[in-house]
Formats: structure tokens, C-alpha cells, sequence
């Protein structure tokens, strides 16, 4: 019976709508039923041996011809069909169970294959004719497999990188996408396992990040970046995937992890794929590896940004200066913790909110400036404000934001709080006018020490004999009152020196514990006299069961009487009547008695103010005053311990203030 050669086989089997996995087995029954064969293999090349794909009349394809046995085949290939023994081929006469068989040589491979059908009964003419055709068709099908493999395998790869880049967007996910990457693409490729190096720079080691191995996956292995003689530490320097033979096993893919100018890590690949030859197979992890590297230098460079912004953040909202971000409309777009804090809400209440309902329209017109002026919109500006709005004096800083095409894209205030830098620049002056002043009162008070000790001498001796010469000596009675008038003047000059020894410390003091208040009694009634005399109203102000005070208490009245009588000539000198008023209270501290003696006189004149404790200065005309009781009363507090401080009072006159240390907090009592 006649058999039809099968030369529009394919053309047939396109057009009636055969399935793509339908066309070799198809192919494969045609060519049997022309060549009247047992059966039929397709032996596809991979590297130096031959393994079966596809066949018919059998049940499982597992045949591989390796070694001699595949050198013989390669050699008994021809470029034509040709009918050979197998006597030379005992593993291709056992799969084909037939001692001849028909080899066909297969086109359009990436390298040349083999159809062989075993024991053709056909006449060897149509046999031959059969096998001709078959051998571009069944090289166009098997090429066409290949393709739609590798469309399949890109496909899904691509697949799996979308669901790795997806799973990258989460910085806790990065380990679990790696892991799940090599265990897809271990199945996809059908290989025993795919593990992912990544190199750790700083350590110079390759550390196992994930595997589709579980075992080995749980070890997590390190391998010196310098140890040449492991394979992974070699593939690091690889430029592509090359295929490493191993002894007694399948040979191991290593395929190097390249970013931009850097070294990522390594992949292997354990076991060979199924379908593919080895050149294929290196392309396809080759591949694999370049969308890996993309996908985890991006990673890296995504966490590296992440980190450095959460740097600036942290570094952001420490700032104890307060910082503000607005737009080109000065609506705020981002601030630190400290301008929140400062205005008692959140960064996130603040967002959108207009500027100058933060910070006040006299500190927001500033920070706008003339849009239309060069200096003002081109570089920082920086101005010292009050704001009572944010509570304090701040230096501001603003800098423009300008965008790409040169408008404004809006400013950034920073504003550093300096109001206890104010404040203890002002406390600083005092305290460098106050040590100036003790520097001279010092220096004068020895001065006037020696002068005083030499003048005390010679006075107390032309008084003495003053006295004989008025009391005793009866010649003198002619001039008994100019020598009155001598003795006057003397006397007169006395106190003066005895008062300078006072300013100057030179009289021992007695200490003792006594009350504020009632020195303060006994000054007062010893003025009582001339204030009604001026009348002038005493008006007292003191807090109950206030703390004693160490000191001489003859010393500490005659610090507050020069303070009355100080206060007396300045009402005497505003008016015929006036008010002193004197208020003792205990400090916040609890460490100090303030007494603080106030008048209602015109007050000092700012220039003479640093000038009140100085000896001899005064304001007084010549003969009301010697310009000493107020540095006498400055060393009478100085000997105690204590602080005196002139000042004008808000509603006019002069406030002398003196504050005594407590008698608990004096050493020695």
C-alpha cells in the first residue's frame, strides 16, 4: 500500500490550527506513517553529548549519548538522511530497539541535532524523501519551541521582577523578595537550586542573602571577598555568567551582580535547565542577573536615600532654632519641632497655614521683602526682632528658594532665640560696672586709709590743745572764740577722717544676730525730728517673722540713716513734702533680707547713676554734703556681705536697694 510523503505536513498541520505543543508529536506520527518506523527521537545538542526531547513509540524520554558514543554519532551525521547499523550506538539501538535506524540531520538549531527513526520498512527512496522534508521541518518546529520557551521564560521573568520591584517598596519586604525570587526562579528553570550573594563592602565578604535551598538558606554562609579559590568570591570579578565544572556533580552557574562601577554580589545556579542548551542557559541567567542588579543597586541607592533623608529629618527637628519652610505665597510647607513647640502645637497643624498668622505681620512683611528688588529676593537676609508673638528676641535669617527657571519657589526662616543671651549680656554689664566699681572703691579706700591714719594723728592732737587753750589758759581769753571757731573746723575735719576710716573698713566691727526691722526702728527715730521738720511722710512695708541677719547693728544703722538723709535732701529738693517709703521682705531664694528705700524726690540722673558710691562725688552745693555717705553706707554693706544697687523707680524718685545675707547662710554662725 502506497504511503504519501509528508511534504506539506506542517503547512497542514499550521492551517488546520494545530496547537504549537501539538506539532512535534504530530510530527512525529507523520513521519513513522510515511517511513514505516517503530519509532522516532529528536537527540538535541547540549555541549558534548546529545539528549533526547521529543520522541514516539515509547513511553519515557530520559536517553542521553555521552562520551565515545556521542563522538560516533556526531561523526556518522551527514548533511543528508542516510540509513546506518547501530552496532557502533548501543545506547540509540536500545532506546529505538531496532539494529538500524534512519539519521536525519535537523537544521536551524543553535547547534545541530539528530532525528533518528529505528527500523524503517519503507523502500528506502520514499524513506529517504520523507526524511528530508522532515529534517526542515522538524528543525523549524524545534527552533520554534526554543523561541516560544524563551518568550515564556522572559515573560515570566519580567513577571517575577514587576512582583520584586513591587515588594522592594516596603524596606521590610527586601528579604522576603529575594528569598521568593530565587525560589521562583529555581522552578522556572527547573534546576536544583538559585542562590543570591550579595557583597557586604565594608567586611570585603560575600554573604549568603537568599536561596531557594532552605538548608542552606538557614546557615547563611560568608565568604571572603579575597578568597579566589571559592567559586562565588571568583565570580565577583566575572564580567558574565560562566558555567564552573565540579567534580562528580552538574556544573554550577555563576553569574556576577554589576552595578554602576561597583560590585553588587554573585548568583549561582546549581543543576542544569531543562530545554535549554548551555548557551541559551547562560543567556537566560545572564539576563536574569542584569534585571537582579538593577533592581538591587536601586534597592540599596532607594535605602541609602531613605537613610540620608532620615538623617536630615533627625538633624532637622533637633535644631533648638526655629525653622520654617513656606512657598512662594508664604504658606508653610514644613517646620521643625522647636517653631511647634514654641507655638504649643504640631508640625502637622501647621502645614498650609499662612505666615503671618505664626509669627505676626511686622515679622512676615520683613521676611517677604520687595519681590521686585535684586538684593532682596536673591540672597540671605538676617535682622534681630522682638517678637511678642513668639516670646522672645530672635536673630532671623531668610534665604529665598528659587526654582530651575529663576522664580520664586518660596523661603526658609531660621530664627535663633538670643533673649538669655540678651539677658545675660545686660546681667554681664552690671556685674563688669559693679567690679569696676569695687576695683576702685578699693584701690581708693587705700588710698584714703593711709591718708586718713596720718591726718587722724595731728588732728586729734591740735583738738587736744584747742581744748587746754580754751579751758585753761587764761591768756587766750581774748580770742576764746576764734579759737571756738578753730575747734569747730577741726572737730569738723575729724569726722570727715573718721568716716573715711568707716568707708575704708578700718574699725573693727562687731558681729552679732540681730533683726532688720529693728534697726531700721531705731534709724528712723533718730530722723524722725527732720522728716517732720520737711515734712515728710515715712511709710513702712515690711513681711512678718523675717530670718535675723549677722552684723554690727551701730554699723547697719548708719548705713540706713545715710540712705534716709539721702533721701530727705532729694524730696528737699523736689518740693516742700514728700514720701519715703521703706519695704523689707525675704528673697525668692530665702538667703537674703531686701530693704528697699524708695522717695519721691526727681530721681538721678542716668550719667551720674555709676557715679553714687564714688567718695566725694556729689550734687549737693557746697556745705550741704561731703559726698561720703553713700560710699560709706556701699562699705558698711560690703563688710556684711551683702548687695546695694541704686536705681531710679518706675513712678519717679530714687530706690536704694540693700540686701543682707540670712544668718543661716553665713559661715561661722
Amino acid at each position: 500500500m502506497p504511503r504519501t510523503a509528508p511534504s506539506s505536513v506542517l503547512a497542514r498541520l499550521v492551517a488546520q490550527g494545530t496547537r504549537p505543543g501539538d506539532l512535534l508529536p504530530e510530527l512525529h506520527r507523520e513521519l513513522l506513517a510515511s517511513t514505516g518506523g517503530s519509532r522516532s527521537i529528536v537527540l538535541e545538542r547540549h555541549g558534548n553529548e546529545y539528549r533526547a526531547t521529543s520522541g514516539r513509540g515509547f513511553g519515557e524520554l530520559g536517553a542521553r549519548i555521552a562520551g565515545n558514543e556521542a563522538f560516533e554519532l556526531t561523526s556518522r551525521v551527514t548533511e543528508y538522511p542516510a540509513i546506518i547499523e547501530l552496532g557502533a550506538l548501543p545506547t540509540l539501538q536500545r532506546v529505538l530497539a531496532s539494529a538500524r535506524a534512519l539519521i536525519v540531520p535537523v537544521v536551524g538549531w543553535r547547534e545541530p541535532g539528530v532525528l533518528a527513526v529505528g527500523d524503517p520498512s519503507a523502500p528506502d527512496d520514499q524513506v529517504l524523501a520523507s526524511a528530508s522534508t522532515a529534517s526542515v521541518e522538524f528543525g523549524l518546529v524545534v527552533e520554534w519551541n526554543h523561541l516560544a520557551r524563551e518568550r515564556s521564560f522572559h515573560e515570566r521573568l519580567r513577571e517575577f521582577s514587576v512582583a520584586f520591584w513591587r515588594s522592594l517598596a516596603s524596606p521590610a519586604s527586601g528579604q522576603i523578595a529575594l528569598e521568593s525570587l530565587t525560589s521562583d526562579v529555581n522552578t522556572l528553570l527547573g534546576t536544583k537550586a538559585v542562590s543570591i550573594w550579595l557583597h557586604d563592602r565594608r567586611a570585603r565578604e560575600l554573604v549568603l542573602s537568599a536561596s531557594s535551598d532552605p538548608v542552606r538558606q538557614a546557615a547563611r554562609p560568608r565568604v571572603s571577598a579575597d578568597d579566589r579559590r571559592h567559586p562565588v568570591a571568583d565570580g565577583l570579578r566575572l564580567d558574565r555568567a560562566q558555567a564552573i565544572d565540579t567534580a562528580g556533580a552538574d556544573p554550577v552557574i555563576v553569574a556576577p551582580l554589576r552595578g554602576w562601577r561597583r560590585a553588587l554580589g554573585v548568583v549561582t545556579i546549581d543543576g542544569s535547565a531543562p530545554g535549554f542548551d548551555d548557551a541559551g542557559r547562560l543567556a537566560l541567567v545572564q539576563e536574569l542577573t542584569r534585571q537582579l542588579s538593577v533592581a538591587i543597586e536601586n534597592r540599596q541607592l532607594l535605602d541609602e536615600i531613605l537613610k540620608q533623608r532620615r538623617l536630615l529629618e533627625d538633624t532637622f527637628h533637633s535644631l533648638d532654632d526655629l525653622l520654617v519652610v513656606t512657598n512662594s505665597g508664604l504658606r508653610v510647607v514644613q517646620t521643625n519641632e522647636a517653631f511647634a513647640s514654641r507655638l504649643h502645637s504640631t508640625r502637622a497643624a501647621l502645614i498650609d497655614r499662612r505666615l503671618d498668622e505664626l509669627v505676626g505681620p511686622e515679622l512676615t512683611a520683613w521676611i517677604q521683602g520687595d519681590e521686585t528688588a535684586v538684593d532682596t529676593m536673591a540672597t540671605a537676609r538676617t535682622r534681630t526682632f522682638d517678637s511678642s508673638v513668639l516670646g522672645g528676641t530672635f536673630i532671623v535669617t531668610v534665604t529665598p528658594l528659587v526654582s530651575q527657571d529663576g522664580e520664586s519657589a518660596g523661603r526658609v526662616m531660621v530664627a535663633r532665640d538670643i533673649t538669655a543671651q540678651m539677658r545675660l549680656e545686660a546681667e554681664r554689664e552690671v556685674l563688669r560696672t559693679k567690679l569696676a566699681q569695687t576695683e576702685k572703691l578699693a584701690a581708693l579706700g587705700q588710698f584714703v586709709a593711709g591718708i586718713a591714719h596720718e591726718m587722724n594723728n595731728p588732728l586729734q592732737g591740735v583738738l587736744g590743745h584747742l581744748e587746754l587753750l580754751i579751758d585753761n589758759n587764761p591768756s587766750a581769753k581774748s580770742v576764746r572764740a576764734e579759737l571756738r571757731r578753730i575747734y569747730h573746723d577741726a572737730d569738723r575735719a575729724a569726722k570727715i577722717v573718721h568716716d573715711l576710716l568707716v568707708f575704708t573698713g578700718s574699725h573693727h566691727m562687731t558681729r552679732r544676730r540681730l533683726k532688720i526691722d529693728r534697726v531700721l526702728s531705731r534709724a528712723l527715730a533718730s530722723r524722725r525730728t527732720a522728716q517732720a521738720r520737711q515734712q515728710i511722710t515715712v511709710v513702712r512695708d515690711h513681711a512678718d517673722s523675717l530670718p535675723a541677719v549677722v552684723g554690727d547693728p551701730l554699723r547697719l544703722q548708719q548705713a540706713f540713716v545715710n540712705v534716709m538723709v539721702n533721701a530727705e535732701q532729694a524730696i528737699a529738693g523736689a518740693g516742700p513734702a514728700g514720701t519715703i517709703r521703706i519695704t523689707t521682705c525675704l528673697s525668692d531664694d530665702r538667703e537674703r533680707i531686701v530693704t528697699t528705700i524708695s522717695d519721691s524726690g526727681r530721681g538721678i540722673a542716668p550719667d551720674h547713676l555709676p557715679r553714687v558710691f564714688d567718695p566725694f562725688f556729689t550734687t549737693k552745693e557746697v556745705g550741704q554734703g561731703t559726698g561720703l555717705g553713700l560710699a560709706i553706707t556701699y562699705g558698711i554693706v560690703q563688710e556684711h556681705r551683702g548687695v546695694i544697687t541704686v536705681a531710679n523707680a518706675p513712678d519717679g524718685g530714687a530706690a536704694v536697694t540693700l540686701e543682707l545675707p540670712v544668718a543661716d547662710s553665713v559661715e561661722g554662725v
